[in-house]
């Protein structure tokens, strides 16, 4: 029944939703964003007030101190310290590691909850400090030393990623510019290192969306897949392309599905919905379906002998 279950997933996903294959992993440019980029991840929404409160808290909860400087300065190197993986992997990379060391899993929660659940998981109860300090002791519980087993690796363009939605995707309710919420489905292991972990969010929008009209006209949806983040906390542009494609047909087919539904459509086969009666898309959250890779990417991933 499971198995059933997952093969539908993936037809469903395989008939019904399209890529537009385009969109990078940008940085944030502006004090403003980087200010809510950070909040959202660290404290779960963006806050509000005064830009240097901000700023200080940010610093206070991660370093314990406040720097010198004008604010981009000083939120460069918070976000580097943070997201960056500058020779060392960065603080997010070291909480993903942790984290799915712990449970074979990582959390789209919040820095602030994540820490503190696995304190309570590790220690029966949460600690004081930085969250730097936290994270280390955490990385020293865990593995045994504050040194993670973190190396860098190359990931080729076009790694597929199996991908799972977040949140349910009706046509009825969409607009062009909506976000949809998927997060990886399943680890992805390059040359035994972990680099897309099992729980990661990513993030992809709508970029067209027609309604079910009479006459068998079926609704249509484009939606671009355009970043996933991989374990060591680094947005990776991804998009749903020929390789993922061909996975899911071969899925579809291994499972003994029938593809006499499926349309090829567009110059690269863009993979559409063929029914009856003007049907408009319903996929409920838990849909799997695979995208990959847009670029060549080095990461530092997690040593593992998984398979």
């Amino acid at each position: 029944m499971k198995f059933r279950k997952i093969c539908a997933g993936f037809l469903s996903a395989m008939l019904i939703l399209t890529s537009t294959g385009i969109g990078s992993a940008a940085t944030p440019e502006t004090v403003q964003a980087k200010l809510a980029v950070m909040e959202k991840d660290t404290y779960g929404t963006e806050q509000t007030g005064a830009i240097l409160d901000r700023i200080n808290k940010l610093e206070k909860d991660y370093d314990g101190t406040h720097r010198t400087g004008s604010m981009m300065a000083r939120v460069d190197a918070l976000y580097d310290e943070v997201y960056k993986n500058n020779g060392q992997p960065s603080v997010l990379a070291q909480l993903n590691a942790i984290e799915w060391n712990i449970d074979h899993e990582a959390s789209m929660n919040s820095v602030e909850k994540r820490v503190a659940d696995m304190e309570m998981t590790i220690n029966g109860q949460t600690s004081d400090g930085t969250y730097k300090k936290r994270i280390s002791d955490l990385a020293n519980a865990s593995f045994g030393t504050t040194q993670l087993p973190m190396e860098k690796v190359s990931v080729p363009k076009n790694t597929l990623i199996k991908v799972a939605l977040v949140d349910p995707v009706n046509t009825k309710n969409l607009k062009k510019g909506d976000a949809i919420r998927y997060k990886v489905a399943a680890d992805v292991i390059v040359d035994g290192k972990l680099v897309f972990a099992k729980g990661e969010p990513g993030d992809g929008t709508v970029t067209n969306v027609k309604q079910a009209k009479n006459f068998g006209r079926n609704a249509k949806l484009d939606i671009d897949y355009k970043q996933t983040k991989s374990i060591d906390g680094t947005y990776v542009a991804t998009f749903m392309g020929e390789e993922s494609k061909k996975e899911m047909k071969n899925l579809a087919m291994a499972a003994g599905a029938s593809l006499a539904g499926i349309v090829l459509l567009g110059p690269i086969g863009v993979i559409g919905g063929a029914f009856v009666n003007g049907k408009n898309i319903d996929l409920p959250a838990g849909t799997e379906f695979y995208i990959q890779t847009k670029n060549d990417t080095t990461l530092y991933g997690v040593a593992t002998t998984a398979e």
